[in-house]
């Protein structure tokens, strides 16, 4: 098929007053019935209009409108009584994600704790460490074989045999929620597998899922639009389109080539989609990592991301959410520039109305360039020059995920402080990957492209931050040094506000993994060497207080219990950000009602002096380590330190 225009269709409209009230009466007659309907009623009410700004900028909303109105009803019906409550509980506290108690932790399952099941039996872990939000990676069943980490989607209404079953899935969720636990899983939205019902539908001569698709019959259009198109992983998947024979057709495959491109311009997909997020939010999900979301919307002579669609269809499919399952959220994963990632928290006329977390790819990006340069000047422009977002959203900060890094520093940025983008992107390429005189990192190069000299990181934290080498050449000065590198590293993240999430094992400085080698399925996708399973041993070595992984995890609960006793780092908070003169030394500020915080980070291996003049007050409180500093002339800061101040009482 072609192309569709970034319009809706020329279909006469009826008037958004007259399709919202058809579509209220439409609920009230079927929900008659039901104890809670007016509950329902009432958040219709309050995002029926959202609902249709949305749709009406994309499709012919008022043929669609009754049969969306039909899901929503369903799935309100089909919602249990415990997540009811839960929908009142949230919408009482809707800020429940933003609170300076938030605290995020990301993992695979299997790696984690081999099924679901053995997931409930490490929730008293979980609790241990301060865990409010859990991010459970791609457990959707996924495609056979190679499935890019599980993002090759087969069945979005069942999980992967190996974890368990949906059920084993939904007692999960209920466990995690009465432990204080929400629930977050990945929908991937701009591709399923090839294998999926969908596309083996439309490759039997199915027209209708045919059209939910993008099938080109020759090579004209798919030609024309490689001209503007990126390749997302030019080593193992050239090229944007696949020629699938049972079709005779090339297939758009943005991906992989058994990754099919939806057709978000089909309003019968938006369907599809609403549907799948309410069986979801049925099944105790409270977030959903909507995955590839800059994708989804096609335009030809543009990269095909980030187009303005994107946003009409998250702030629809938002609405629908919030009228069906008001405590479900959603989280953008949009790995894009600082000027495009912004939008998906909304800005405009979407201010507060699509996702309500993003990923702050850029703050990533930059504590790692700030390590490897010993100098936040970069960063500090950088990261202040962020449009506002709205002040009911937050950003996911992160060190790393389960994915590579690519080193995304803005040219324009670069040369503000007076260096070269390009130059730099390589030498961090470098560094990390341990071909620079005197890197403490032990990274690998990621899909390397030679055309355009782009090449991305792989690595775990503790890897990238020096514990690796340390535990190699057994220095203990320099595992020290590394143990506080990469402590302070999350100082930064837990500390500037937003959801911080911790990837599993860092918090016992787990470092690459390269077992992943031994896996057909796995060993020409580096990444797999930061997704290593969870070491017990660890753990209990931890809890003991031995060795390095002793260290690290008493670190990190010590940044758990600061930032739990702090109001001010409540996500509506900005976070203002400056450097000392040499750059070496970072410095956050953030103003709040219930007091002001003033964070210090020493980017180096080296001693540097701060003025205590307009930076600290003379007597203050280190929340991280429970203890009264004074200030006074020229405070040493030593190396990668970490304090968060406050005026002492």
């Amino acid at each position: 098929m072609r192309l569709r225009p970034s319009k809706k269709s020329q279909e006469t409209s009826i008037g958004a007053a007259a399709v919202i009230a058809a579509g209220r009466t439409q609920l009230e007659l079927a929900l008659k019935e039901d104890a809670s309907r007016q509950e329902l009623l009432n958040r219709y009410d309050r995002y029926a209009q959202d609902l249709y700004d949305g749709l009406s900028a994309v499709y012919a909303v008022d043929a669609m409108f009754p049969d969306l109105i039909r899901i929503i009803t369903e799935v309100h019906r089909q919602r249990s009584p415990q997540l009811r409550h839960r929908d009142q509980m949230r919408t009482l506290q809707p800020d429940w994600f933003q609170q300076s108690s938030a605290i995020g932790y990301v993992a695979y399952a299997d790696l984690f704790a081999k099924n679901l099941v053995g997931v409930r039996s490490k929730i008293d872990y979980l609790k241990e460490l301060g865990v409010t939000y859990l991010h459970l990676m791609p457990l959707l069943t996924p495609r056979p074989g190679n499935n890019d980490g599980g993002y090759a989607v087969m069945d979005y209404r069942s999980v992967r045999s190996d974890l368990g079953t949906l059920e084993d899935f939904g007692r999960l969720a209920e466990d995690l929620h009465n432990n204080g636990i929400s629930l977050t899983i990945d929908l991937v939205l701009n591709h399923v597998a090839a294998e999926h019902e969908w596309a083996l539908k439309a490759q039997a001569g199915d027209a209708k899922y045919r059209d939910y698709f993008y099938v080109y019959s020759d090579r004209t259009v798919p030609d024309e639009l490689e001209k503007s198109l990126p390749e997302i992983f030019p080593t193992f998947a050239p090229g944007n389109f696949t020629f699938n024979s049972a079709m005779q057709a090339w297939v758009w495959t943005t991906f992989n080539e058994w990754q099919w491109d939806v057709n978000w311009s089909n309003p019968k997909v938006f369907m599809e989609y609403v549907d799948v997020i309410g069986f979801l939010a049925n099944q105790g999900v409270d977030c959903l990592r909507l995955d590839a979301i800059a994708f989804i919307w096609k335009r030809m002579g543009t990269n095909c991301q980030n187009q303005p669609e994107v946003h009409s269809i998250t702030q629809a499919l938002r609405a629908a959410a919030h009228i069906m399952a008001p405590s479900l959220i959603f989280k953008a994963e949009a790995i894009v520039g600082p000027r495009d990632v912004v939008h998906y928290l909304g800005q405009g006329v979407h201010a507060g109305k699509v996702s309500d977390l993003a990923y702050h790819n850029s703050l990533m990006v930059q504590i790692w360039s700030a390590l490897a340069a010993r100098d936040g000047r970069l960063l500090s422009y950088a990261l202040n020059n962020f449009a506002a977002i709205p002040t009911t959203s937050a950003w996911a900060t992160y060190l790393r995920c389960h994915d590579d890094i690519g080193w995304a520093i803005d040219d324009a940025d670069a040369a503000a402080i007076g260096i070269s983008g390009p130059a730099h992107r390589s030498f961090l390429a470098d560094f990390y990957a341990n071909e620079f005189a005197g890197s403490f990192a032990r990274g690998v190069h990621f899909q390397s492209n030679a055309e355009t000299g782009d090449r991305r990181t792989s690595g775990s934290a503790a890897s990238l931050a020096g514990v690796e080498a340390a535990l190699e050449s057994g220095d203990k000065a320099e595992l020290e040094l590394a143990i506080s590198r990469l402590i302070a590293s999350y100082a930064i993240v837990f500390g500037f506000g937003g959801l911080p999430l911790l990837y599993m094992g860092d918090e016992l400085g787990l470092i690459n993994d390269r077992s992943f080698l031994d896996d057909p399925t796995k060993a020409d996708d580096n990444r797999w060497i930061h997704r290593p399973a969870m070491n017990w041993d660890l753990v209990k070595n931890a809890r003991n207080g031995k060795g390095a992984e002793g260290t690290i995890l008493g670190a990190f609960k010590s940044l758990v219990r600061a930032r739990q006793e702090l109001a001010s780092l409540h996500a509506a908070t900005p976070t203002s950000i400056s450097t000392a003169a040499n750059g070496a030394v970072l410095i956050f500020r953030r103003v709040h009602a219930a007091g002001n915080l003033v964070e210090i980070f020493n980017l180096s291996e080296t001693t540097h002096y701060v003025d205590s003049y307009g930076v600290f007050e003379e007597n203050m409180y280190n929340h991280i380590s429970q203890s009264e500093m004074s200030f006074y002339g020229l405070v040493p800061i030593p190396p990668y330190a970490a304090w968060w101040l406050s005026a002492k009482k």
